[in-house]
């Protein structure tokens, strides 16, 4: 009689570095700042792959965990609308309609430890453990089992740092990277050990780096230009106690993987979205100085929602709304055609306007946006609509996100069209 070999029972550890483009991690690992990546790059593959659009945490990191797009989980930004208002929403984990990968997991009796998923708070019964990562406002709700809280707590865990203050002073925001950082590294040590199936853990202080320290990051004059360094080889540092103890036979590298939710570049200009609506007619508003889009006119014909998104004002959908669904095909075709044509100072601006119905699938798709825009490296798109002129900068803010610049490193290659959502299949596909 043949004896059959039980199946190996395989454990996978993903490693999540937010806001990390795919040139500037391979860039560090040839220059050994991040020496053990540099290994898994030798003998694995590099991808470089798109995010989500918009390409911000909130919605990438959603179509990481459910392997879908804002179609089918519903997340189409930071903020939404309330249904048939203008009043602003911030949608949060209980919103997401479509199952995350963990869940899929827990149901076959696998053990999942999650820390610092960004975009899953308040945080909802796992086959393990969960703590949210950003945008999570009470660390009490984010964290189950319930009962960690307390020694979370008293190892100082924060979920992340104080993002007003750390723009207007670096050095408060190297002390608040720091202190995230050995937080991190407590609640690791606090679960590495524990018997699991799947463990995730996302450095989100990295985006937070990019946006108010780009300069540090790609000019080695910089003041910052070591701090910058230093805080990368502590990442590498952990990324190394993290897989030498993981890796038991060569073939658990197949199991390691690595990814970012964006890439980053350097802000040359804001783009104010709603200014350029109003300039060119499609927007207009009952008052001057308007409050918010509670004031917008039924004249109105689009508007902008951050980061760039682009919305018909619909009859049926908005109080004042009066575009017709008969109406919507010429009005996108004319916006299209007119942002593919600004430019500052002789540069272009939009490189492409998606229609929703290109880039999204599912029963959700309406209720998203009906144009995304996506910009030329260095214009930021946004969706203030206090802002009269369309270009401008925040003060403290020197780095955006960028779409297809994102990275995802394998053992293996899975191909040159990588989106993020693609990765939660090469991850179920391990076990």
């Amino acid at each position: 009689m043949a004896i059959l070999k039980k199946k190996k029972e395989n454990r996978v550890c993903v490693i999540g570095l937010d806001g990390v483009p795919f040139g500037l991690i391979k860039d560090l690992a040839e220059k050994g700042v991040m020496s053990t990546l540099g290994r898994f790059i030798d003998a694995g593959h590099l991808h470089k792959m798109k995010a989500s659009l918009p390409e911000v945490s909130a919605v990438s990191w959603t179509n990481f965990m459910t392997g879908t797009n804002p179609g089918t989980h519903g997340i189409f930004g930071f903020t939404d609308l309330k249904p048939k208002s203008y009043e602003i929403r911030f949608p949060n984990f209980a919103d997401v309609k479509a199952p995350v990968f963990w869940d899929e997991l827990g149901r076959r009796g696998k053990k999942c430890v999650v820390i610092n998923q960004p975009s899953t708070y308040p945080a909802r019964p796992i086959n393990g453990v969960l703590i949210s990562g950003f945008v999570a406002v009470d660390l009490a709700k984010s964290v189950y089992p319930p009962d960690l809280r307390q020694p979370l707590e008293q190892a100082g865990y924060q979920i992340d740092i104080d993002t007003i203050k750390a723009r207007e002073n670096h050095t408060f925001l190297w002390n608040e990277l720091i202190k995230t950082m050995m937080g991190r590294q407590k609640a690791l040590n606090m679960f590495w050990e524990d018997t699991w199936d799947y463990f995730e853990i996302v450095f989100t202080g990295t985006d937070r780096l990019h946006h108010y320290l780009w300069p540090a990051v790609i000019y080695p004059d910089h003041p910052h230009h070591q701090n910058v360094l230093e805080y990368y080889r502590q990442i590498d540092r952990v990324i190394n106690k993290l897989t030498t103890t993981f890796r038991k036979t060569p073939t658990d590298d197949e199991n390691i993987f690595f990814l970012s939710d964006h890439g980053f570049c350097a802000i040359q200009q804001e783009v104010y979205l709603n200014a350029w609506l109003e300039k060119e007619r499609f927007l207009k508003f009952a008052k001057s100085q308007p409050a918010g889009l509670e004031d917008i006119s039924p004249k109105a014909v689009a508007f902008a929602l951050d980061p760039n998104r682009i919305y018909l004002h619909y009859r049926d959908r908005y109080p004042n709304g009066q575009v017709k669904l008969s109406e919507a095909k010429p009005i996108k075709e004319q916006i299209i055609h007119k942002l593919k044509k600004l430019e500052y100072q002789g540069r272009k601006v939009v490189r492409e306007v998606f229609p929703a119905k290109e880039i999204y699938s599912g029963p959700l798709t309406a209720k998203g946006p009906d144009l995304i825009v996506v910009s030329e490296p260095g214009f930021d798109l946004k969706g203030s609509i206090k802002k009269k002129e369309i270009f401008g900068h925040t003060p403290g803010l020197h780095g955006m996100h960028t779409w297809d610049d994102a990275f995802f490193l394998a053992k293996n290659d899975f191909g040159a069209s990588l989106a993020i959502q693609d990765t939660a299949k090469i991850i179920m596909d391990r076990f």
